[in-house]
């Protein structure tokens, strides 16, 4: 941990996680851009970085580009992004009533607290886990992953079965190309480009940066009139804190438990802390209205998911969210295999990670706090100048990854097949986490099948894997039910 703090501090690792913080902070205060986007454009600028310059760059946009969020959701009433979305019931009310200063310190302490708290668990945690996981064998490994599929499914946007679809189109996108045990082509279908299957960033980028364009492209609005911002009430005081410590600590907590699932996000994180906080509080009737105690669990909880996503992504090699996903993808670029064996294989990125994690909460407090102005401004330019710009970055960013033109015609491609499927009710967090999990999941059923000879009995006699298809059956069986009981209360309806 040490070694990872002192070496945050040499000179061009400070200024990747400095420009990582800004531009995460600036691209999350504009309503359409996500941190996801960010990530996916600015990989191909760190193939020629060092492992730990990229991993810096990556993960100081990762753990700030939902932070900015709060400036837009406050000052405008749009949600830089959808965690967002319970910070503006409160922040925009208590903005207009004349303390939109107050309204910004109170998520800016919120959400450096969360983040500080969940790093914590993040430093103490990874480890344990990662040496409870190397005891897992290929078909328990398989079973984790099925249940994490199981389990992202379930939280997508409330309909498990488009969930599920989407997850297993995910993984489809992965079978074309060369078979990765025996060698073989297989699903070209003629093709040349799909010799080596479709390209990670190309199908990333599509999916989010060119679906958002084309999104945003139809559905431009004029912004509603921004609250004058000042700087009154901007810094909380010590009676501030100590009041809304039990709502910090419990909201982190439930931040970093929720972060930890996989695919669960932090969206959920956020929406869960604000009922809690709104069940515990003694005004109940002012949140909607500008509750300062909203405005806290909202942001609290948003930073702290953060933190805990990276959790399963360093011990296990298990996406805790899409960002996490995307994360997954730059460290094998660079010849890095998340999961346990990092820290035997690549101590100096799992340890790097966790100290940039906590570096980029102090740069961010910092930052926030003195630019709050220059954002506002910058979440208020229209979108008429930013997406020519963007859409020029994707083609030239993946057009440089191999020189042809076919990841260019797949990045297009994917746009059109995420902008339909968002369009149709599915969630893209399933497709990307499905595409990614597909490959973990095929080489550890074929190392398993490899081992037995073929035999696949083990995967439902041994003990864990058995528990954990268990475990997903339930979770799929549980999460069919609301869908059951909404169907059913339409056909009594529709029979009134």
């Amino acid at each position: 941990m040490i070694d990872g703090l002192l070496a945050t501090f040499e000179p061009f690792q400070m200024l990747m996680i400095f420009i990582g913080v800004f531009s995460g902070i600036i691209v999350g205060a504009i309503p359409g851009l996500t941190g996801s986007m960010l990530i996916a454009l600015t990989l191909p600028i760190t193939f020629h970085m060092t492992p730990l310059h990229a991993t810096s760059l990556l993960v100081a946009m990762y753990v700030d580009s939902i932070t900015g969020a709060l400036i837009s959701a406050t000052l405008l009433r749009m949600p830089g992004s959808p965690a967002a979305v319970m910070t503006t019931l409160d922040g925009y009310p208590l903005a207009k009533s004349g303390q939109p200063g107050g309204a910004l310190g109170l998520g800016i302490a919120a959400l450096f607290w969360g983040s500080l708290l969940a790093w914590i668990a993040l430093a103490t945690l990874t480890k344990p886990l990662s040496e409870l996981a190397v005891i897992l064998g290929p078909f328990d490994y398989f079973a984790l992953v099925m249940m994490a599929m199981v389990l992202i499914a379930s939280v997508a946007g409330g309909d498990m079965i488009k969930g599920l679809i989407a997850g297993f189109l995910g993984m489809l996108v992965t079978f074309p190309g060369i078979d990765p045990s025996g060698g073989e082509m297989r699903l070209m279908f003629g093709v040349d480009g799909l010799i080596g299957g479709f390209k990670f960033l190309p199908v990333l980028i599509g999916v989010f940066a060119v679906r958002q364009i084309f999104a945003d492209v139809l559905t431009i609005k004029h912004r509603p009139e921004p609250v004058i911002n000042t700087n009154k009430g901007l810094f909380m005081s010590w009676g501030d804190l100590r009041r809304f410590s039990p709502n910090i600590l419990r909201s982190s907590f439930i931040g970093t438990i929720v972060g930890i699932l996989p695919g669960v996000g932090a969206s959920v994180a956020s929406a869960i802390s604000y009922l809690v906080a709104r069940l515990q509080s003694k005004t109940p009737e002012k949140f909607g209205k500008g509750s300062e105690e909203g405005i806290v669990a909202s942001e609290a909880a948003n930073n702290a998911s953060v933190g805990g996503a990276l959790i399963p992504l360093l011990a296990l090699g298990i996406p805790g969210s899409v960002v996490d996903a995307i994360l997954i993808g730059a460290l094998t670029i660079h010849s890095i295999q998340p999961g346990p064996l990092m820290f035997a294989s690549n101590p100096d990125i799992v340890w790097n990670v966790i100290a940039v994690d906590l570096v980029a909460t102090f740069v961010m407090f910092a930052l926030m706090l003195g630019l709050v102005r220059f954002y506002i401004r910058v979440a208020a330019v229209p979108k008429t100048y930013l997406l020519p710009v963007i859409m020029v970055c994707c083609v030239v960013g993946v057009y440089s990854l191999n020189n042809t033109m076919f990841d260019v015609w797949t990045m297009l491609g994917f746009g059109v097949v995420g902008f339909l499927l968002e369009r149709a009710g599915f969630s893209l967090g399933p497709f990307v986490i499905g595409y990614i999990l597909a490959k973990v999941a095929e080489a550890k059923l074929r190392q398993g099948l490899m081992f037995t000879d073929g035999d696949i009995s083990p995967l439902f006699t041994s003990p864990l894997s058995a528990s954990l298809l268990v475990i997903a059956v339930i979770l799929l069986v549980w999460s069919l039910r609301p869908e059951r009981r909404r169907k059913s209360a339409a056909r009594h309806a529709k029979g009134a």
